[in-house]
């Protein structure tokens, strides 16, 4: 590892000086992790990566910082937590910072909580009917939708048609009046 690095493509370059260990540890393995970094920042959105940081907080391994615990909750669940709640909450993670060492199964139960819940299920589930391989081409935003579509369907089976047409017309001036056809039998 320690003798001088030869590259058979770049023959030319000045770099006679770099060795072996040099060029796995920099030019391999440095821009495999930047390249990956990358494709992360790509896929993950801020709020998303902020979410996940966060969450990291409740790992019992981890140094507890309670302030990251209460942004977690008045950022990602406001209609979750009143302002009074979030400040009981800080008073109840001095609890939960004492009782921590003492129940480390609880807390792993708890941590895994987030990817179990029927929610998540149901949604990884309808991907499988949603995304087709006839809609492989789908963007991410009509994805999401389609599966809320799908995965609250109860929910949207309540809404008629002419509401949705209504609803639809009155959010801005079209140029097109847009009507349901009344079916006669």
């Amino acid at each position: 590892m320690t003798k001088n690095y030869k590259d058979i493509i770049r023959s030319r370059s000045k770099k006679d000086n770099v060795t072996v260990e040099h060029h796995y540890r920099v030019d391999v393995f440095i821009g495999a992790i930047d390249s990956q970094l990358q494709e992360l920042n790509s896929r993950f959105s801020e709020s998303v990566t902020e979410l996940l940081q966060l969450n990291v907080a409740l790992d019992p391994r981890k140094p507890f910082i309670k302030d990251d615990i209460c942004k977690l909750a008045k950022t990602f669940y406001p209609s979750d937590f009143t302002e009074q709640e979030v400040l009981l909450l800080k008073v109840e993670l001095q609890h939960y910072e004492l009782d921590v060492p003492n129940h480390l199964e609880l807390i792993q139960l708890i941590l895994t909580l987030s990817v179990s819940t029927a929610t998540s299920e149901r949604a990884f589930s309808s991907m499988k009917i949603v995304k087709t391989r006839l809609r492989s081409t789908m963007g991410d935003d009509f994805l999401k939708n389609c599966l809320i579509l799908y995965i609250e369907r109860d929910i949207v089976e309540t809404f008629s048609t002419y509401e949705i047409i209504d609803d639809f017309a009155f959010k801005k001036p079209r140029c097109v009046r847009l009507q349901m056809p009344m079916v006669t039998q």
